[in-house]
């Protein structure tokens, strides 16, 4: 659907709550499942007074029982509801995910087609507040090399909305990937219903020199990087992957043929990460357009730590960006210097771990 104009200024987690509100307004099957719904914090704001408007029996709080409320979830979404099962970090449903793998995203399939389970999981990744190893991992591309599911990651407020509407009206299982730290980010947000699919990449910034892609808070480290290497004359362009399943690289490979130098950013780890597929899908379409070997970048091999004094050089970030971007454009220490330096203006004394109000929308 085209998007509609733009009519005002609202935050992520806005438009996530505007999504659910607008899904459960039109449609009765619609109903939330979630930890922490009833909750002061309403799951980061997103679920703020759905409770009250649509009562207990369709947003309802759930017990620490993933796997169990997994189930029930699919089961729902069998006999026709459309559940939205909401879990305050992603690691919560490993309990439930044998449910999730080989239920809901394979039963259309072994159904031959006669069954669907239009359930939506919404998922929250993210880092900071100390939360260690099993609090703060970003685990998308365990869910994106599962047939059978639809994952996406939206980073703008406008797609939150659109792309949550989407994911709930489709009869397919969605994995709905929130990074915390975007959650306050703010952006254009079209007023009533609008959907954006649930299949493309999109161009956010045009360039000719190299070509970035991140999802996420990745993304916004991308969209960082371009406006500091446009200051030493390196015009990037920056591609928000959006959708981790179905993958749309043709847009990427399209990208590539142009400018001949590929950098992608992950939230998650390196190895085996979306960043990976990205590459090998770009290699295999664009080979003799590449001027440089695409370079990967994400989490190191270790689990995520808990103390801030390990955090530097853990999490990929725009300085990173410049400095990969700089390898593969052969520039000088000087112009990467020059680089850096006004990445650090821009950051200031803000402290390490802390989302920071830089980007303010719309792009």
């Amino acid at each position: 659907m085209r998007d509609q104009p733009a009519s005002r200024v609202a935050s992520f987690a806005e438009a996530v709550r505007e999504a659910l509100t607008i899904a459960m307004e039109r449609d009765p099957a619609v109903f939330l499942m979630g930890e922490g719904i009833a909750d002061p914090a309403s799951f980061f704001g997103t679920t703020k007074g759905l409770g009250e408007r649509f009562g207990a029996d369709r947003a309802v709080e759930i017990p620490v029982a993933e796997n169990g409320m997994m189930g029930v979830a699919i089961g729902a979404a069998l006999m026709g509801q459309r559940p939205v099962l909401s879990f305050h970090r992603i690691e919560f449903v490993l309990l439930a995910i044998e449910q999730l793998f080989n239920n809901a995203a394979k039963c259309h399939y072994v159904s031959n087609g006669r069954h669907h389970v239009p359930l939506v999981v919404r998922l929250i990744i993210g880092r900071g507040w100390g939360q260690g190893p099993e609090h703060s991992q970003s685990l998308e591309s365990v869910f994106g090399h599962v047939p059978g599911l639809k994952v996406v990651m939206p980073t703008l407020p406008h797609d939150a909305k659109g792309m949550l509407l989407a994911a709930i009206e489709d009869d397919n299982p969605v994995v709905f990937i929130e990074h915390r730290w975007l959650h306050s980010t703010q952006g254009r947000l079209p007023d009533g219903h609008y959907t954006v699919p649930l299949s493309e990449s999109v161009v956010r910034r045009p360039g000719r020199d190299i070509t970035l892609v991140g999802t996420a808070q990745a993304h916004l480290e991308c969209m960082r990087a371009a406006e500091v290497l446009d200051r030493i004359g390196v015009s990037a362009e920056v591609i928000d992957l959006r959708v981790v399943r179905p993958l749309d690289a043709g847009p990427i490979a399209e990208s590539v043929r142009e400018t001949g130098h590929l950098v992608t950013v992950d939230t998650g780890w390196r190895t085996y990460g979306v960043g990976a597929e990205v590459c090998a899908r770009v290699t295999e379409a664009a080979w003799g357009a590449l001027k440089s070997a695409p370079v990967r970048l994400g989490l190191p091999d270790h689990p995520t730590p808990s103390s801030r004094g390990m955090v530097p050089g853990f999490y990929p970030d725009a300085a990173g960006v410049v400095v990969a971007a700089a390898r593969c454009l052969s520039l000088g220490d000087d112009k990467v210097a020059a680089a850096q330096g006004r990445l650090r203006e821009m950051i200031g004394d803000q402290p390490i771990d802390t989302p920071d109000a830089f980007f303010k929308g719309p792009f």
